[in-house]
């Protein structure tokens, strides 16, 4: 192939602090990842590349810079920059001044080409618009007042012509006016109960269990209306028409068999998809609506006495979703405390399959009521694990910027939320189901073969520390491998649960979902920290999970 007759598009890197509106402008010029953005710091961890439909170049977004904390994000935008073809700067019109001399002095754009986007022009205060003359003036490079999350045809024609028109910026540093009320265009977000030194702590904790409590409970009210129905229309039938057709004992296991595909495997997404799709709604429209960063500031003295602090809140969250997409979230972190954040990550955020699958079991069992103390004890143990392990790591002298302590409130957008929430039913229905499916393949063909029961003698000493029977056994192997792989003590209608008391039950499923991370998870750790801190994670989460077992088990 010559690669000569393909030349590279020109690239536009789009450079700014954290909440500037970068990955909103990206969507505006591209279309491509629409409301993929979000309302809060640290949304973006990684670089996005896309061609502009009508212009021959490629805008790239990157990750917010950060003026304090060393975080690989940081250094992933700054590089970026370095070889692109046309900076962007992206500065908020509310903070221009103070963000365009940050901008100006953590860049080196001696000789390269630059424009500025200047966003939040429906917060800005009226001075943004005399301000945007002055830069244009003084800096003599193209500067373009926006509205980024709604951006209009206008705005975006003036955006490609300001790109067209970039050129090497004539000054570094500026001389600003001030004025006895402060930098004239300056506009905080205005102050919430959630700022509050005392209150504001116990309202964000309020919000972080209400986002995902509140859905949980609306999904356990859906799954355990529908799960009769299904058993009656739909799986019942089937395992009949199975019998009637005398299908052999080794294709009829893994269909219609404790473990087959048209029983373990419908429960598996009766269970979990309503979580997925209330918990993803719900998520989404806490980070539109900038409440995840004030919550994430207010419990920052909170988090700190665990070795973290705001910035490692952000991923935690995230993990509720997916694990996987929260460790590269915690890519944001600081050097310092990114493995805390990680840690805490694999033991303590129950993604939306975990979630499900814990549902099911409680609800198969006859004991729904323990999913809040299990949830709220995830949140205690996960504290006290953190803490353990990495507490004494955390440098206290870390703070965040302060250019975007607080995010401005403003109501969700209808499409921004939509395109979220389809991402996740899309990585929901593509890759988990179809990787449970598989664990529903594979247990039956071990059951077969007998594996299954060997694997649960090998395990039977350690179970029995902690008072959970041996035929428990197999779906603790298969939450290793995935976290709703532990639905498998759903098997053959769920004897194995109706045969525990509620001690064993909230134990099995304790234990289950803490004492290791899924398979995929560990794989991302290595990958991105390096598989000796892998290996460390998790073997201190297996110490943490089964003591805290033991002590369940005694009480």
């Amino acid at each position: 192939m010559n690669r000569s007759a393909a030349p590279a598009s020109p690239s536009v890197v789009l450079a700014g602090l954290e909440s500037a509106g970068k990955s909103a402008l990206f969507r505006g010029l591209t279309g491509h990842a629409a409301g993929d953005e979000a309302n809060y710091r640290g949304s973006t961890v990684v670089c996005r590349r896309c061609r502009v439909p009508d212009c021959t170049c490629e805008v790239v977004d990157t990750p917010g810079i950060r003026t304090v904390a060393d975080a690989e994000t940081t250094r992933v935008a700054l590089a970026e920059t370095e070889g692109a073809d046309v900076v962007l700067l992206v500065v908020r019109g509310t903070h221009l001044m103070r963000e365009m001399e940050t901008l100006l002095r953590e860049l080196d754009l001696r000789g390269r080409r630059s424009a500025v986007a200047v966003t939040f022009r429906d917060l800005a205060p009226a001075s943004v618009h005399a301000m945007v003359e002055h830069y244009q003036q003084r800096l003599q490079v193209p500067v373009v007042l926006v509205n980024a999350r709604e951006l209009a045809a206008g705005e975006r024609r003036a955006l490609l012509v300001a790109i067209e028109q970039a050129r090497p910026p004539g000054a570094r540093l500026l001389e600003h006016p001030v004025t006895a009320g402060g930098l004239v265009g300056e506009r905080d977000p205005a102050a919430t109960w959630f700022e509050h030194a005392t209150i504001g702590p116990v309202l964000a904790a309020l919000l972080a269990v209400g986002m995902f409590a509140g859905p949980v409970y609306l999904a356990w009210l859906a799954a355990t209306w529908l799960q009769p129905v299904v058993e009656r229309e739909l799986i019942a039938p089937l395992q009949s028409l199975a019998v009637a057709l005398s299908l052999p004992h080794w294709l009829q296991a893994p269909l219609t068999g404790g473990y087959g595909l048209l029983t373990l495997g419908v429960y598996s997404f009766l269970w979990a998809f309503p979580v997925v799709l209330l918990v993803g709604i719900s998520v989404a429209m806490v980070e539109e609506t900038g409440l995840k960063d004030r919550m994430a500031s207010a419990l920052d003295p909170w988090l700190r006495r665990i070795g973290l602090d705001s910035r490692d809140l952000m991923p935690v969250l995230t993990g509720y979703g997916c694990n996987v997409v929260a460790v590269h979230q915690s890519r944001a972190c600081g050097a310092c405390s990114r493995r805390a954040c990680v840690s805490l990550i694999a033991f303590g955020s129950a993604c939306s399959y975990q979630i499900g699958a814990s549902l099911s079991l409680f609800g198969s069992a006859g004991r729904p009521g323990l999913f809040l103390p299990y949830l709220l004890l995830l949140f205690l143990v996960g504290g006290v694990h953190t803490r353990l392990w990495h507490g004494r790591g955390h440098d206290q002298r870390q703070s965040t910027s302060p250019l975007t302590e607080r995010a401005f409130l403003q109501w969700p957008s209808a499409r921004a939320i939509f395109w979220r929430v389809r991402a996740i039913l899309k990585q929901f229905l593509l890759q988990a189901m179809p990787l449970f499916l598989g664990i529903c393949v594979v247990a039956a063909a071990l059951e077969q073969l007998g594996v299954l029961a060997h694997l649960g003698q090998w395990l039977a000493p350690a179970l029995r520390w902690v008072g959970l029977p041996v035929d428990a056994a197999p779906a603790l192997v298969f939450s290793i491998i995935r976290k709703d792989g532990m639905l498998a003590l759903n098997a053959a209608d769920g004897a194995i649960l109706h045969g525990m008391s509620g001690m064993q039950v909230f134990i099995a499923v304790w234990l289950m979902s803490t004492f290791s991370a899924c398979l995929v998870t560990l794989w991302t750790v290595g990958r991105e920290l390096g598989w000796r801190t892998a290996w460390q994670l998790s073997w201190r989460q297996m110490a943490t999970a089964v003591g805290s077992a033991i002590i369940l088990a005694n009480l």
